[in-house]
């Protein structure tokens, strides 16, 4: 079916706004698009017309104007949609590693998640000549990501410097605390503004074919609530935390310009209250997404605690709304998915929960080799009949279904 040519159509048919479209094209064009998404294309249509909202802020004022535009069009469609994402979903999956353009979600639905989740973890504690492998191989899939039209998460699960032999999880440290010898003063801070360094080599060298530096969502110290990692509640001040999470934000964005980043604070899911959440948040002048992680409350070794889930998701919601920043489920997933409706009995249900206004969930690996750890579905793992109603839900967007979401639009979302 020959479609108007006016269109600059991108994957899975829907109009790249990049382009100039009369509102007959659009509408005609319209007529062809999937069901499922026709909703995220009327509410496209109808910004053409103009809608004045307030203007997102990040706490870099010198963002590219992708990174704004990122950000930007996150706010408008959080109301009424959320992308969905997928830990490594490119690099490797359940099996494999290392094809071109294959994830397990895409094996599954015919498209890759919305989001895709980098580490950075190989950017320190290992020789020069591993390191700038690896932000090579980073920067690829960052930047084919992007080219995409996907949205790029980093999480940071670095070797601890102080004690490097030991790795992040803290059982395995016999060192001082490492927070308070990262942090100005401290006797390794040297050492930590060299690994930023590199973190921002590859920031600024990370473009898509466009020329332009691709936005990130990087999310350093998750899960700092807890113990598990050297960053950990246990393992250093409130004062300490809060003076590495500025410092670490100060440095890169103000003395090594990086513009590209978006930044994400994720505490575990240990909080009830928002006063909890913020007992080691260090500021809204220094975080741009306010997440949590929650495994524990989504089945985990068979507990399920929704509405604890949910109320957790409805306070950093909340918060995201009353101080014009964004909110997203940084982390979550089932094991091995034993529970076949739990993409849609407890994962979209908790995402559609009133008060509940997210930007992205994220779910984690899919491991290369182990059996049984993986997040997401495989072709035959048996929760895929579910995981495609949760993928043709209007409320879920996956990579086909994106807009351009690197010029800033007006939007309004029904």
């Amino acid at each position: 079916m020959t479609l108007l040519p006016a269109t600059n159509y991108r994957i899975g048919g829907f109009p790249s706004m990049a382009s100039s479209i009369s509102f007959r094209t659009m509408f005609i064009n319209s007529l062809f698009l999937p069901v499922r998404k026709l909703s995220l294309f009327i509410s496209l249509f109808i910004s053409v017309i103009g809608y004045a909202a307030p203007r997102p802020k990040l706490i870099d004022t010198k963002a590219t104007k992708e990174t704004q535009a990122l950000y930007y069009n996150l706010h408008k469609l959080a109301p009424k949609h959320i992308l969905f994402g997928h830990q490594h979903a490119t690099e490797y999956g359940h099996g494999w590693s290392g094809d071109s353009d294959r994830s397990d979600v895409k094996s599954v639905t015919g498209s890759h998640p919305a989001v895709i989740g980098v580490d950075f973890s190989g950017l320190s504690g290992r020789s020069p000549e591993s390191i700038e492998k690896t932000k090579a191989f980073l920067r690829k899939q960052i930047s084919d990501t992007y080219d995409r039209g996907g949205v790029v998460t980093v999480a940071w699960h670095f070797t601890n410097p102080v004690t490097p032999q030991t790795g992040f999880n803290w059982k395995d440290s016999v060192s001082a605390p490492a927070v308070a010898n990262l942090i100005p003063g401290g006797s390794h801070h040297e050492q930590y503004k060299t690994i930023l360094q590199t973190l921002g080599s590859l920031a600024g060298s990370a473009k898509g074919r466009d020329g332009k530096l691709v936005p990130m969502f990087f999310r350093p110290y998750h899960e700092f609530d807890g113990g598990w990692f050297w960053w950990g509640k246990s393992h250093c001040t409130r004062e300490d935390f809060r003076t590495l999470w500025r410092f670490t934000v100060s440095y890169l964005r103000d003395s090594l310009q990086v513009h590209n980043f978006i930044y994400t604070f994720s505490p575990d899911c240990l909080y009830k209250t928002e006063a909890e959440y913020l007992d080691r948040y260090p500021g809204d002048a220094w975080v741009d997404v306010v997440g949590v992680d929650n495994y524990a409350d989504f089945g985990r070794n068979g507990h399920y605690n929704l509405p604890a889930g949910i109320a957790k998701l409805k306070i950093i919601s909340q918060y995201a709304q009353k101080t014009g920043k964004l909110a997203a489920f940084t982390e979550t997933g089932l094991e091995s998915i034993p529970d076949t409706t739990w993409w849609t009995s407890s994962l979209l249900k908790a995402l559609q929960a009133e008060k509940v206004k997210l930007a992205y969930v994220l779910v984690w690996r899919n491991d290369i080799r182990s059996p049984t750890h993986y997040y997401a579905p495989y072709p035959g793992q048996g929760s895929v009949a579910d995981f495609l109603r949760f993928y043709q839900d209007s409320y879920t967007l996956f990579e086909v279904d994106l807009p351009n979401l690197y010029r800033r639009r007006k939007l309004l979302v029904f």
